[in-house]
Formats: C-alpha cells, sequence, structure tokens
C-alpha cells in the first residue's frame, strides 16, 4: 500500500470557504441568531408540564435546543482554530466576540427552560421520565432538576450569563490576545530567532541545557513583564466566580468543577489522597535525573530535559504512522478512525509563528468531524501528543450514535479517553526501543507523564484552591501569586527542584479558561482511570475496542461513580483503586532505576 504525504496544515475550508471572511460562516451566523430567536421565544411561552402527555412539548424543546447547540458550536469551533493558527487574526476575535453573545442568549433560553422543568409535581416528573421520548434523557433532565435548585432565580441567573459577556469572559479574551503578542527572541542552534509563546515552550525538552535554560529565562521575564495584567486578569476572573458563588450560597470553590465533572468530593481526596501516599518513587526518579544532568537538584527548565542522546528527532510522517501502527493492535475502529484524520487534513500541525500555545481538539458537531492543533517539533512527545488529541476525536466519533443531550461529557472522562490513546503509543515506544539508551529515553518520556499528572498538576490543583481563599479577602497581587505557585510547586514536587517557575500562573492557559472552572484535577482523573482501562485493554486485546466505545458512550449519562463500577466493576471513592493506578506508573520508575543503575 502506498504512503499518503499527511498534511501538517488543517483544512478548514470544509466547513467555511475564506476564512473568517467567509460568506458562508457569516449567513450561518445570521441563520444561528435567528434560530436563538425563535428558541427564546419557544422557552418564553412553555408552560409547566402537567401531565405525561406534555412529552411531547418537551421533546420538541430538546429538539430545538439541539439545534442551536450544533449550530453554535460548529461556528464556535472553527472560529477557535482561526484565532489558535493565527493570533493575529482580528476579524475572527470579532467573530469570538460574536458567538460569545449568542452563547448567553442561548444559556438564558436553557436556563428559563430548565427552571419551568423544576417546577413540575414530582409524580408528573416521574411519569414524564417513564415517556418513550424523555426516558432516554432521564439522567441529564434530572441533573438539570437537581441544578435550577442550587441556583438564583432565573432573572439572577440571566443577568450573570448576560453581564459574563463582557465581564467574565472578556477577561478571559484578553488572556489570549496578550499571550498572542508576546514574542521571544532566542538563539537558538547558532541562529537569532523569533518565536511564539508555543515555539519557545517546545524547546524545553531541547538536548542543549543553554537552549533550555535561556529559553526558560527568556518567558520567564516576558511573563513577570507583563505580571501586573496578567494579575488582573486571574484576580477579575476569580473574582466574577466567587461573586456567583457567593450570591448562590456556594461556600467551596470545587463545587462548580465538582458538579461538572459529575463527581463527587470523596473521589476528589482519595485520587489525591492516593498519589501523596507514592509520591517518595517519583521524587527519587527526578533526584537521580538532576544527578544525571549534572546537577545536585532539579531545575525546572530540565524537568522536560532528554537524559540520553538518543533523542532522535521523528518527522511527522513518522510519527503519524507509528500511531497509526500501534492504534490498529488496539483495535480497527481507531486505526481506521485516525487514518481519516491524517489524510483528510483535520491535524494542524506545522511548526511556524504566531500560533497560540499548546494543543486541543474541537469537534465540528454538524459536520461529525473533529480538528486536532499542535505545534510538532519532532520529539517523541510531539507523537504522544497528537495521540492525546486523536484520543479526544476518537471519543467524540464514538459519541456519534447518541442523542446530543447524552453527549456532554464531563472533562475529567474526556481526559480518560485521550490519555488511553497516549499510553498506548508511549508503550509502545518503550518496547519498540532498539537499543538500551533509545529504552531509557522513552521509558523517561513515558514517567514525565506521571510526573505531569501527580506533581505539575498537584501544584496547579493546591495553588487554585489557595489562591481562590486568599482572593476572598480582596486583590492577590502578582508578588503573592509567585509566592503561592513556589509553595504549590516546592510542596507537590516534594522538595525535589532547585529552581522553579514563579510565574506559571501567568504561563498557564488552563487557569483563563472560562468555560471550565478549576482546569486541572480531570486530568490527573483521567490518566489513572484510562490506566485502569488500558489494563483491562491488554487482558482483552482488540476484543476489547467496542467494550470501550461502549463505556465511551455512557461517559456524558451518569457520574464517573457509576461509570466505573458498571464499565469496571470499581469502587473510585476508595485509594485503593486510585493506588493500583499508581503502583503500575511506579513500575515504570523501577524500570528506569535498574537501566540506569547500569550505565557505566
Amino acid at each position: 500500500m502506498t504512503k499518503v504525504n499527511y498534511s501538517e496544515v488543517w483544512d478548514l475550508d470544509v466547513f467555511f470557504e475564506g476564512g473568517s471572511n467567509s460568506e458562508e460562516l457569516r449567513l450561518h451566523l445570521n441563520n444561528l441568531k435567528a434560530k436563538i430567536a425563535s428558541l427564546e421565544n419557544t422557552t418564553a411561552q412553555f408552560e409547566t408540564p402537567t401531565s405525561a402527555n406534555d412529552d411531547s412539548k418537551v421533546f420538541d424543546i430538546i429538539e430545538k435546543t439541539k439545534d442551536v447547540a450544533l449550530n453554535m458550536s460548529q461556528a464556535s469551533a472553527v472560529i477557535g482554530c482561526f484565532l489558535a493558527a493565527d493570533t493575529t487574526e482580528k476579524k475572527a476575535l470579532l467573530l469570538q466576540g460574536e458567538v460569545g453573545i449568542f452563547s448567553a442568549s442561548f444559556s438564558t433560553a436553557l436556563l428559563q427552560f430548565q427552571q419551568v422543568l423544576a417546577k413540575v409535581d414530582e409524580d408528573v416528573w416521574n411519569s414524564l421520565m417513564e415517556s418513550e421520548k424523555l426516558k432516554e434523557f432521564t439522567f441529564v433532565l434530572n441533573e438539570w432538576r437537581d441544578e435550577v435548585g442550587l441556583k438564583l432565580s432565573g432573572k439572577e441567573e440571566s443577568l450573570i450569563t448576560s453581564l459574563s459577556v463582557d465581564g467574565y469572559h472578556g477577561w478571559g479574551q484578553l488572556y489570549d490576545l496578550l499571550v498572542g503578542n508576546i514574542k521571544i527572541e532566542l538563539e537558538v542552534d547558532g541562529e537569532l530567532k523569533t518565536l511564539s509563546v508555543g515555539q519557545a515552550n517546545n524547546l524545553s525538552s531541547h538536548s542543549n541545557g543553554e537552549v533550555r535554560k535561556k529559553s526558560f529565562e527568556a518567558l520567564e521575564k516576558a511573563w513577570e513583564e507583563k505580571e501586573d495584567f496578567f494579575a488582573s486578569a486571574l484576580n477579575h476572573l476569580a473574582g466574577f466566580r466567587l461573586a456567583v458563588y457567593e450570591k448562590r450560597g456556594w461556600e467551596s470553590v470545587l463545587k462548580e468543577p465538582l458538579l461538572r465533572n459529575r463527581m463527587s468530593e470523596e473521589t476528589l481526596d482519595a485520587m489525591w489522597g492516593a498519589i501523596g501516599a507514592s509520591k517518595e518513587p517519583f521524587v527519587n526518579y527526578l533526584n537521580i535525573k538532576a544527578k544525571m544532568l549534572g546537577t545536585d537538584k532539579l531545575n525546572w527548565y530540565d524537568i522536560d530535559a532528554p537524559v540520553t542522546s538518543s533523542t532522535k528527532e521523528i518527522n511527522y510522517q513518522e510519527g503519524a504512522e507509528f500511531i497509526l501502527e500501534h492504534f490498529g493492535k488496539f483495535g480497527p475502529e481507531l486505526e481506521a478512525f485516525s487514518r481519516k484524520a491524517f489524510e483528510d487534513g483535520w491535524i494542524e500541525a506545522e511548526d511556524r509563528p504566531n500560533k497560540r500555545p499548546g494543543g486541543f481538539c474541537t469537534g465540528m458537531p454538524m459536520s461529525e468531524q473533529s480538528r486536532i492543533f499542535m505545534t510538532y517539533s519532532g520529539s517523541m512527545s510531539n507523537v504522544a501528543t497528537l495521540a492525546h488529541e486523536l484520543g479526544h476525536a476518537f471519543h467524540s466519533y464514538a459519541m456519534r450514535p447518541v442523542h446530543w443531550m447524552n453527549r456532554q461529557y464531563a472533562m475529567g472522562v474526556a481526559e480518560t479517553a485521550s490519555t488511553f490513546a497516549e499510553m498506548i503509543v508511549a508503550d509502545a515506544a518503550v518496547k519498540a526501543a532498539e537499543t538500551k539508551e533509545e529504552k531509557i529515553a522513552l521509558l523517561e518520556d513515558k514517567i514525565q507523564r506521571s510526573v505531569a499528572f501527580f506533581m505539575n498538576i498537584h501544584s496547579r490543583f493546591l495553588f487554585e484552591t489557595r489562591f481562590y481563599e486568599e482572593r476572598k479577602k480582596g486583590i492577590v497581587p502578582a508578588s503573592r501569586l509567585n509566592e503561592l505557585m513556589v509553595e504549590a510547586q516546592q510542596e507537590a514536587y516534594g522538595g525535589a527542584l532547585d529552581t522553579t517557575h514563579p510565574h506559571f500562573w501567568a504561563s498557564k492557559l488552563h487557569f483563563y479558561i472560562t468555560r471550565v472552572p478549576f482546569y486541572n484535577f480531570p486530568y490527573t482523573f483521567g490518566y489513572l482511570f484510562s490506566l485502569s482501562i488500558y489494563a483491562k485493554a491488554l487482558e482483552e486485546g482488540t476484543d476489547f475496542e467496542q467494550k470501550y466505545m461502549a463505556l465511551l458512550r455512557d461517559t456524558a449519562s451518569m457520574s464517573v461513580e457509576d461509570l466505573a463500577m458498571k464499565h469496571l466493576g470499581e469502587d473510585i471513592t476508595k485509594q485503593d483503586f486510585w493506588a493500583k493506578g499508581v503502583a503500575l506508573c511506579v513500575k515504570d520508575v523501577d524500570e528506569f532505576m535498574e537501566l540506569t543503575s547500569k550505565e557505566g
């Protein structure tokens, strides 16, 4: 079979030809505005159901809501792609603001519908939930009903939503604008380059220690120069959230993220408890790595440093073929789906200026496609990131037979599919190593992911929880944010770090994403949860793929505790479940220690 040469630039014209100036996109947005107005009118006239015979009226609004949601998601995703691929895209920024206004109107109409449902008599409600038209939505409808009881009146919640467009969400957009304008001047491999933040971040795994250090210092300086702007944005984001929480009577800042992730605090505590009890091996690994790099303790800019010289570059074509080969060993659908993504231009991977940092996968639900964004620079870590984002896309693919209402899965389970895909590739890379040196390098790349989820993500969680407590008392200045960040990093990394990253709070986009509060612990949840799934996949081989897809289809219609019990037979409110996953990661550390102890 002739190998296809995969493009590193995505195709967005298939949705709306002409980019942000697309006439098709303009027409789509105009139609979307009319659809929202129609939905607002329908929900305003919707009366409280009084019998099971009203099931058709409820179902009709659900279908109208679905239509608006799909159209809005399509537009929002495409515009987000325009901005990610070129942060100087001013027209796309205006379009994003327009969709933000639409989103607020849609949220208000949806809330009005939910609040009417909350008024339904208990007996009538139970009979509605047994209706043929509505019974598949029972979990989500009950969830809506419960959450309405936790919020303010319809008018108050509508006002909050309206004000959030230019207030709350505006601060997140300001952050994106600030980061997009940062340019890093740096000499790399004897050549002076002007880099975007994303390109400079990619140098964290450069083989030359001086390049890593200078890149880190240049970035740190850039964050410091604008620290007051970033501190202002972060404080106002948190202040908005806290004001809303106080009005609703929510005392814990974790209430919203736990509700959104359909997770109990008991589960979250069990997860962090298991990780906290098993950090010593990872601290030992970091200490060994420091010595391998010629220092007593590890510097932040060396966390991602290669420890051997066998860090060969893998071009994009090779990376794609490696992913496809090993996805195919898991199951035919994952491999075929991913091949289509490569062949049909679903992926933006080119290393060029003006791209935003990081990586993401976004869905185009009307087209039943996804788009993946990253900056590929040839490392094994890049290959793993690409597999990670393909995992997200496959999750959306698996959900295609499911109604829109039951597709709105939370971030924790979203990260399960992505991390599972990443694990297939990382594990395969270690097993495919041709030399001992290469195996050490690849094994270390795998361990770095455990360090990221158990230590880096933990430091973010510690920072945010403590920052929010201080923010309740007033504005937290940049100097104090730096202190909180350093304290969180030293604690989360078990004191293994020499130099830290004080401005990490300014550099990490996740702190400024308004639609997902506490964008941290779900990553760790997904990582450890996927380890259990991966263990089952190894036991059952390609026969497991259909069971896996069945699990993915359930991710938006039950709590994570019920999902684990149904598909894994596990109680995830207990530390034992999480400890088993951590123990698998410790095995990687043990193997690394054994291999490196024999060096020399």
